[in-house]
């Protein structure tokens, strides 16, 4: 039996919730239905919903927008509804915006990771929400990678950001329904979650009967979004994280890399569920771009043993080691701010402790007492059962 998701039960059984309502929706191309029909144009039609705007995250509504691309605001071609955006000069919804709006619907899918922007991006919707007395409405969806495994350091909040908007661990376990209640523990705006049917939290996107649509132009297969809470720390080096190559987040590599070598070194580390293959690749933007690439393509052969965060903490120790004198880590997007790889790993003990080449092992273990904490508050919000 096939999962069915918030939206499908929103349209079938809820749209009294939207009753009499000027609606904003926030939606993105992965937002559609089993026959693949987006959320945007469903709820268009829909003679239960007086649809009014539309808000885009980063890529647009439409998907018409590259990684860190910044969206312009607009109309929006197929409906003729204006759409705002909520990835360009502003990141959170204005006042303007929402002054004819009495209620929003929250209809993305995202990635199950704390640094995948769809996180801040409902945070502020939330927020500003809260702000202007409107109600909001989760449409949930499958945790891609599975509603169980919880991974990665808390985000220490003096590093806070839009690629870690709140307390959360890298792998945080949970659906974006069950994520929006957590997070409504602060935030307190009028929130009602339409829960999934026949989801379990062990489940797999693939598990659950319904088509995988990429989660970006940079998460185009669920391989990619299953190493993405690892190989992502790639961003904050110096190093290309496949953007550009027909396998994001599945490469890694640099034009100084000796890819066979590097290949025999982590696969000798026996890493639980992964083998590595020697790459050579020319990425067509992002990082090196126009160069030619060497290093290693990341396969995952058993991703119930897997842990991405604790796997590419060895293989980033690997690649400092052996290359002490080309590896480093990424300036700050901003100069004067932070660095990237602090704002992706929640604080800078990371890129100290590799500095230092101190034990992975210590790393891991630092963040147990603080997931064991995240599990109880966690508890709180569960929509489906262990």
């Amino acid at each position: 039996m096939s999962t069915r998701l918030g939206l499908e039960i929103f349209l079938d059984s809820s749209t009294d919730l939207a009753a009499g309502k000027r609606v904003g929706l926030v939606a993105c191309p992965s937002s559609v239905d089993r026959q693949l029909r987006s959320s945007i144009d469903l709820l268009h039609r829909h003679p239960a919903v007086n649809l009014v705007a539309l808000f885009g995250p980063e890529h647009g509504i439409r998907g018409d927008a590259q990684a860190g691309a910044k969206v312009a605001s607009g109309v929006d071609r197929l409906t003729g509804l204006p759409v705002h955006s909520l990835y360009g000069r502003s990141q959170k919804p204005s006042a303007d915006m929402l002054r004819d709006i009495d209620a929003i619907i929250i209809d993305l899918q995202e990635a199950g990771v704390r640094f995948y922007t769809f996180v801040a991006t409902m945070l502020h919707v939330m927020e500003a929400a809260a702000g202007a007395g409107i109600g909001v409405i989760v449409l949930d969806r499958p945790a891609p990678i599975n509603g169980k495994r919880v991974e990665g350091p808390v985000l220490d909040p003096a590093f806070r950001s839009f690629v870690g908007p709140a307390p959360l661990p890298i792998r945080y376990g949970m659906t974006i329904g069950e994520l929006a209640r957590l997070l409504n523990e602060r935030i307190g705006c009028d929130l009602q979650v339409i829960p999934m049917r026949n989801w379990t939290r062990a489940m797999w996107q693939d598990q659950t009967g319904l088509p995988f649509v990429p989660l970006s132009p940079n998460l185009p297969t669920l391989d990619a979004v299953t190493l993405y809470p690892g190989t992502c720390l790639i961003e904050g080096t110096n190093l290309s994280e496949g953007r550009g190559s027909t396998r994001p987040f599945e490469y890694i590599g640099a034009p100084w890399i000796d890819a066979e070598a590097l290949a025999e070194e982590l696969n000798d580390l026996k890493l639980a569920g992964l083998r590595f293959r020697p790459v050579y690749f020319v990425p067509t933007f992002g990082k090196h771009q126009g160069e030619l690439c060497a290093g290693v393509h990341v396969y995952v052969t058993d991703r119930e043993g897997f842990q991405p965060v604790s796997a590419m903490l060895h293989a980033l120790q690997t690649l400092k080691r052996r290359y002490p004198d080309d590896f480093a880590w990424r300036s700050p997007w901003i100069p004067g701010r932070q660095r990237p790889i602090d704002l992706l790993w929640g604080s800078d003990r990371l890129r100290r402790h590799i500095d230092a080449d101190e034990s992975v092992a210590e790393l891991i273990e630092s963040w147990q007492a603080d997931i064991a904490q995240f599990l109880q508050l966690r508890k709180r919000h569960m929509l489906y059962s262990p």
